[in-house]
């Protein structure tokens, strides 16, 4: 398939856990040729979601596109889908990870996104969770996102206001440059 014949269509799909909904889910994918570049999967609660870009030809994305309303309704899903274009580049920005972990309040994830909003600084992937801690039974909560940086950032003026932001809230904040 030649580059400029690749066509990107990000589904996402939520409905009741069950197994075998992820086979099922991406088996008429899989017999159409088209390719999964990504995904996230996870059940909240008792359901299931899961993001998928998925590429193929012109031809095969419409043939997917085409076959979603039969598929909702076969696995009992709410499917909905969008074209898109091939997943951005960013030159001229540092990927970052960022860990944070504190006592679980309301609040936490959208200060974490003001603070990077009003710095011009992009979250590319946010993972949050709550538990109990071990033997106390406290409410917890955890973050794990990258963050692109612009290159002209300073970063050990950002890490300094990070970790000033994390002790004002009461979080133990981790930065430091993504791995991958």
């Amino acid at each position: 398939m030649s580059t400029s014949n690749k066509q990107y269509l990000v589904i996402s799909a939520l409905g009741q856990d069950r197994p075998g909904i992820v086979r099922n889910l991406t088996q008429p994918i899989t017999e159409l040729s088209a390719n999964i570049l990504d995904s996230r999967m996870t059940i909240l609660g008792g359901e299931f979601a899961i993001l998928m870009m998925i590429e193929g030809s012109w031809d095969t994305i419409a043939k997917l596109e085409a076959q979603l309303p039969a598929l909702e309704k076969k696995l009992e899903l709410t499917l909905i889908s969008k074209r898109t274009s091939s997943q951005r580049q960013e030159n001229n920005s540092l990927p970052y990870a960022i860990n944070v972990i504190a006592l679980d309040n309301p609040g936490i994830v959208s200060q974490l996104a003001e603070f990077f909003s009003n710095r011009h600084i992009n979250i590319q992937d946010l993972h949050t969770d709550s538990y109990h801690a071990a033997h106390t039974g406290t409410p917890m909560f955890s973050a794990t996102m990258t963050v692109n940086i612009p290159a002209n950032t300073s970063i050990a003026r950002l890490r300094e206001e990070f970790l000033d932001f994390c002790d004002g809230m009461n979080l133990d904040g981790l930065m430091e440059p993504s791995k991958g």
